[in-house]
């Protein structure tokens, strides 16, 4: 183009560069005249000859203009590219990351990849407790991090204006020890949300170049786009850690009430926890009731203060109550000095628990002896039968209870092993609900009318548990005792006297049998009613 000008206006002139160097025509051509060719007000060359190279030269430097329009044009769109570019890029990772330390860290990469530096730091600032948590950091140490988190005046015009800049003067910043003496040049990005600041990207290079203006929109567009994921992680992990707190409560109210509802009790109504149970909720099942008591208990209470009452009575539940799980049974209620449990399994459940609790005690004695304390002793009663499990009450005050006339069967057995001098007595329907009758020392102690009964109860004694030595002794008088009360039932008495005496041979201090016999001499003595049956009336609970 601007050689076909040249030949349209006849004009002999040539162009050279800013070295002298030819570039269009002939240096040969006589000079009158010459003007520069100008680039962003920079001479690069020149047009000499005759008159024509003023019209020539403006023309080249429009053209130059005008490429130069199109080479920023083009270089613009490119950074525009690769900004739209790296936020989409940017974006993605931002997406695939939930954690707020996560996000810090591929923001921090993100940021070194478009910007030189040696360091980078992501802080956040703590807007109740004034301090500050670093997020993030990479590259070599340029930064002491303990003494940022505590020296905040010198950040805190960051957090008070949001604004974000290049760092001239680092002066105040070495002076404090924030940074290392190598760092040369700091540029920071606020990072903000909804006009609030969270804290700030912060930048670092230990060489002579200085950060530039572009360095400076690449970060703040980083920290725009950081600033909402860190927030969404934030307010993410709020509502996790929140969760978490309503969870552990919950998981630690749960727990409570099992303490005061047994979990055994829940599951049987068909609930998985307390809070699905409702009124009216009630079942029906097959269970062995056990009940135990401290014999004499009003006797030993007297010897103690309220105080000492209460942690004995403690104490010795914290004993029972492992004994009676052990066993797959549950407490249904602590009377204090008593104890109700439920089995709802076989009947051998609760019969080794019965066992295990009087083993219980008497390691208890043990203790107490070494601190001379009187030993305590234990009856215990168990019934099998029907039982209803159910929540009862109103829609403001509710109580898990059990309803049936086994419970009252094991409560007045319970009390029977006091008139019987016996540690264990269990029903025949326990005795029949066994899995494992031989696994068991039993002893038969004949049929019982319980106080409020129409049928009569037939009731066994358990001596295992006791010392070895009286378990030895009753059973080589067992079948003594068997014959003993098999004539003692068909009114021979005599025979029944022998029988026991003989079981006394074996065993001096065996109370039951000592008790059988006292009958079998008042009978011997005054004679029996007509309507004797041998069934034990109980006229008290």
């Amino acid at each position: 183009m601007v050689n076909s000008f040249i030949r349209s206006l006849n004009a002999s002139v040539f162009i050279e560069d800013a070295s002298q160097k030819i570039l269009l025509g002939e240096k040969n051509v006589p000079v009158s005249a010459e003007e520069p060719i100008l680039l962003e007000d920079e001479i690069i060359g020149r047009v000499k000859g005759d008159d024509k190279v003023s019209v020539i030269a403006s023309l080249i430097n429009f053209l130059l203009q005008k490429e130069a329009e199109k080479k920023k044009i083009a270089g613009e769109v490119l950074m525009l590219y690769q900004e739209v570019n790296m936020i989409f890029n940017f974006s993605e990772k931002l997406a695939e990351t939930i954690g707020q330390n996560s996000i810090a860290a591929i923001t921090l990469e993100e940021a070194g990849r478009l910007i030189k530096s040696d360091n980078g730091l992501i802080l956040l600032w703590d807007e109740i407790g004034g301090g500050i948590q670093v997020l993030a950091s990479s590259g070599k140490p340029l930064f002491d991090e303990e003494k940022l988190k505590k020296n905040t005046d010198l950040l805190v015009n960051i957090y008070q204006s949001g604004q974000s800049d290049i760092l001239s003067d680092l002066t105040p910043l070495r002076n404090a020890g924030l940074i290392l003496p190598e760092v040369q040049s700091l540029i920071y990005a606020a990072l903000k949300m909804n006009h609030r600041v969270m804290g700030a990207i912060i930048l670092a290079r230990s060489d002579s170049t200085q950060y530039a203006a572009a360095d400076l929109k690449f970060l703040i567009t980083l920290a725009l786009q950081s600033s909402s994921a860190i927030e969404s992680a934030l307010l993410y992990e709020k509502n996790i850690r929140e969760a978490k707190e309503r969870e552990e409560a919950m998981r630690l109210i749960y727990e409570v009430t099992n303490k005061f509802v047994p979990h055994e009790f829940i599951r049987s109504l068909g609930r998985t926890v307390i809070t699905d149970i409702q009124l009216g909720d009630q079942v029906e099942k097959i269970v062995t009731v056990l009940f135990s008591d401290i014999r004499d208990y009003t006797t030993l209470a007297e010897q103690m203060t309220p105080e000492e009452n209460f942690r004995f009575v403690c104490s010795f539940n914290e004993r029972i109550g492992p004994i009676i799980r052990a066993h797959h049974g549950f407490i249904n209620q602590y009377l204090g000095d008593a104890i109700m449990a439920i089995f709802p399994g076989n009947a051998a459940d609760a019969l080794g628990a019965a066992i295990d609790m009087q083993k219980a005690v008497k390691e208890l004695n043990a203790t107490r002896a070494l601190v001379n304390q009187l030993p305590i002793k234990i009856g215990v009663g168990m019934h099998t039968g029907p039982l209803i499990m159910g929540i009862t009450g109103d829609q403001d005050r509710m109580d898990a209870t059990t309803i049936a006339d086994t419970v009252n069967t094991a409560s007045r057995l319970e009390s029977l092993t006091k008139h019987y001098k016996v540690n264990i007595l269990l029903s025949e329907a326990s005795v029949n609900h066994l899995t494992d009758r031989d696994a068991f020392h039993l002893r038969h102690l004949g049929p019982v009318q319980l106080k409020g009964k129409v049928e009569a109860t037939s009731i066994f004694e358990c001596f295992n548990g006791t010392d070895e030595l009286d378990v030895n002794n009753k059973l080589k008088a067992l079948p003594f005792f068997k014959k003993g009360m098999f004539n003692y039932f068909n009114k021979s008495f005599n025979e029944a006297s022998d029988h026991f005496n003989q079981v006394l041979e074996i065993y001096p201090e065996d109370p039951t049998t000592k008790f059988f016999l006292g009958k079998v001499s008042h009978y011997l003595d005054k004679g029996i009613p007509d309507n004797w049956t041998g069934v034990e009336e109980m006229h008290n609970k």
